[in-house]
């Protein structure tokens, strides 16, 4: 029955995400309460995400960091010249989006793309190494980046990024890693829920953004379209072009897929905070809809890939199997 519910949401989790996403907007006020939830649902995941994340590799990934070092050169050039395009071919006309839709593309990667790098089966110790080199760079690249293109002075105060990282991704992964080192044979239970309960974690980052940001998505119903179209080329063609990237440098199939999500998903909550306090509230519209776009897209696309992801496991051990076969001979 657990395995069923639990197969239940994360294959369904983007359509569970657009539904939550439909019933926050219609129904604000029911879900006003998780406003400040939002950082320890990220918090929660990414200590899930240390309970299974593999010692090998996090030790790899620090040993060579070169194609961690690659990846967040790609976001910062292809991803970030992707969204200065969009922007200036959609709201040339209209500043204020303009100056949004940059914005949303010129902050670090966002927490949500460690898990869903988790459930497509890449390289988790990977992406959480970019999204720490985006956190030291973010607060001096954003505000030249936001200074040169459309002239608007937006300050990223280093220290609360910083101790944002270090509080919702740092501490909670190395809790995570703690646990798993002492207690790992006590843990195969506990491994077999948490992708449900960072599905239900997510979850509530949907309702808690949506429903926090309803009042504004509304009075802007009539531009939402084509925000909605821009935002998701902002996303999607960063992925594609991410994934070529990843195969441009002979990087393993599982750090292809750790750069997807690095090249696609923004802190897009840091940049509708930034937007309201330094540009115009309908600044932040535009990283408000990419937020619900790119929990949609990052999920369905993890789902897609988690059949290959299995498929590859089951090869693996199956090849392992075959080798100590072969050597006992």
């Amino acid at each position: 029955m657990l395995r069923f519910f639990q197969a239940a949401v994360t294959k369904l989790l983007p359509l569970w995400i657009v539904c939550c996403a439909l019933l926050a907007y219609h129904f604000p006020g029911h879900f006003l309460f998780l406003k400040n939830w939002t950082a320890p649902a990220l918090a929660f995941i990414l200590f899930n995400m240390g309970l299974t994340l593999s010692q090998e590799s996090l030790r790899r990934v620090i040993r060579q960091p070169k194609n961690a070092l690659l990846g967040v050169a790609g976001k910062w050039t292809i991803s970030l010249g992707i969204s200065i395009g969009l922007a200036f071919l959609f709201f040339r006309d209209q500043p204020d989006l303009l100056a949004g839709t940059i914005l949303a593309g010129a902050v670090p990667s966002g927490t949500s793309a460690n898990l869903y790098t988790f459930m497509a089966g890449g390289t988790l110790a990977l992406s959480i190494m970019m999204s720490a080199v985006d956190t030291l760079v973010g607060p001096v690249l954003t505000p030249l980046i936001m200074k040169a293109t459309v002239g608007s002075v937006v300050p990223v105060a280093f220290l609360p990024l910083f101790l944002q990282m270090v509080y919702v991704v740092l501490l909670p992964i190395l809790a995570g890693l703690a646990i798993q080192w002492k207690w790992e044979s006590r843990l195969a239970p506990v491994k077999k829920v948490i992708p449900l309960l960072s599905a239900a974690a997510l979850i509530v980052v949907d309702l808690a953004v949506v429903s926090g940001a309803q009042t504004m998505l509304q009075e802007n119903l009539v531009l939402l379209p084509w925000l909605f179209l821009c935002v998701f080329l902002q996303i999607t063609l960063p992925m594609v072009l991410g994934y070529c990237f990843g195969a441009g440098f002979r990087m393993p199939e599982a750090d292809r897929r750790s750069v997807v999500y690095e090249f696609g998903i923004c802190n897009t909550a840091l940049a509708a905070l930034l937007a309201m306090e330094h540009i115009s509230p309908i600044a932040a519209v535009p990283a408000v809809a990419n937020m619900i776009t790119n929990t949609s897209l990052g999920a369905f696309i993890a789902v897609l890939w988690e059949p290959a992801r299995t498929r590859w496991q089951r090869y693996r051990s199956s090849s392992s199997s075959a080798a100590q076969h072969q050597s006992t001979q």
